[in-house]
């Protein structure tokens, strides 16, 4: 019996990074924050999802959200207290009409089989512009990420700590501090 073959799935770089390159041939320059750009700047802090700061006008652009259906990332439509997405909308002209009539400060995207979360926010809690002015261009494997600089990452862990109060955001802010900056 032939032994069965055993299709590779991409890693979430790979996902990630294609989807990057495909939004900026749209023209859009999404900034990495969050958990991973952390990762990026050498934390061992552990997560799956992926934080954009992006421009305010890429909330309501129908070929970038079609773009993430592409790649097969739904919008999230509910989630539970911790944050777990438990359901989507799994028809992007749905997802683009209920972006542009809930006009959000961000959105997530969802993909159920792989547990891959990606956040887009839209010039929140600080302008996209501003923090990409600071960003670093960094290679991880193949692939080019905008990543906020830790000066700005301070900034938005520090908003992230008055609003939520999470002890990660406080220990985020002791790994990205420099006295020297």
């Amino acid at each position: 019996m032939p032994k069965k073959e055993h299709k590779k799935q991409p890693d979430l770089i790979d996902m990630v990074g294609k989807l990057l390159a495909d939004v900026m041939d749209l023209g859009y320059s999404p900034v990495l924050i969050g958990g991973m750009a952390l990762v990026v700047h050498g934390s061992t802090r552990v997560t799956r999802g992926f934080d954009f700061l992006i421009d305010q006008e890429t909330r309501e652009d129908e070929k970038l959200i079609r773009l993430f259906y592409k790649h097969h990332l739904e919008l999230a439509a509910t989630l539970d207290k911790k944050g777990n997405v438990t359901s989507t909308i799994d028809n992007s002209a749905v997802a683009v009409a209920r972006l542009k009539i809930d006009k959000p400060k961000s959105a997530f995207f969802y993909n159920r089989d792989r547990g891959l979360k990606i956040d887009l926010l839209f010039d929140f809690p600080i302008s996209a512009e501003k923090v990409r002015a600071n960003a670093l261009k960094k290679k991880v494997k193949s692939y080019t990420f905008l990543v906020a600089s830790k000066v700005d990452l301070v900034k938005l862990k520090r908003i992230a700590a008055d609003n939520r109060g999470f002890s990660s955001d406080k220990l985020d802010i002791e790994f990205l501090y420099d006295p020297d900056d």
